[in-house]
């Protein structure tokens, strides 16, 4: 039998639907599941991905504006990576059943814990001791090991989408958060340069 993803719902449920058709043998006995990758799958799989972005972004703008160390860019890129991740397991335990998505999980479990060292290695504190630097680079890490696990676990849809929303939010979204943090410190100066008046 195939699970064959499809973007149609029952009428007024609002509920994705599965089909079943049939299954891919892989040798003793082993079967996995093949999904139709339709439009309906890319659909869905682009708008999870975009409203992840979107949120972390969303509140990335709140700590620009709150004079943060960390900002759009970096709180995007961990609420993408923690997306990309779940994404990729839920597709590979929904392919290969869920009892053998367990290895893949422990496994991405090691993976993003020593990502986290990686990652803690490259923050550094500025000479001035109060503004720290290299969080959105940490974080571009955490995104490229998800774009890897997806890569490994071939859910291809995902690390396709993924990879333009991290490009997305690295290079367009760098002017737009520098803009903000460059019009921040000009109305501080302004409001500082009305005080001494």
């Amino acid at each position: 039998m195939v699970l064959v993803y499809t973007a149609c719902s029952a009428p007024g449920s609002g509920r994705r639907r599965y089909t079943v058709g049939k299954t891919r043998t892989e040798g003793r006995g082993k079967s996995s599941i093949m999904l139709n990758y339709d439009g309906g799958y890319w659909l869905d799989m682009t708008l999870r991905i975009a409203l992840a972005l979107l949120a972390g972004a969303l509140v990335g703008v709140n700590r620009d504006l709150h004079r943060k160390s960390i900002g759009l860019r970096t709180l995007g890129l961990v609420s993408l990576s923690s997306c990309l991740l779940v994404l990729t397991l839920s597709q590979y335990a929904m392919q290969h059943g869920f009892n053998s998505s367990d290895p893949a999980s422990r496994v991405t479990q090691g993976i993003v814990s020593g990502i986290g060292f990686l990652g803690a290695g490259v923050i550094l504190r500025g000479p001035d001791q109060i503004h720290v630097y290299g969080l959105t680079t940490a974080a571009a890490i955490l995104v490229v090991a998800a774009l890897g696990i997806a890569s490994a676990l071939a859910a291809w849809p995902i690390l396709i989408i993924g990879f333009i929303a991290t490009m997305f939010l690295l290079i367009v979204c760098g002017p737009i958060e520098h803009a903000l943090q460059m019009r921040i410190e000009k109305h501080d100066a302004d409001v500082a340069s009305k005080r001494k008046a």
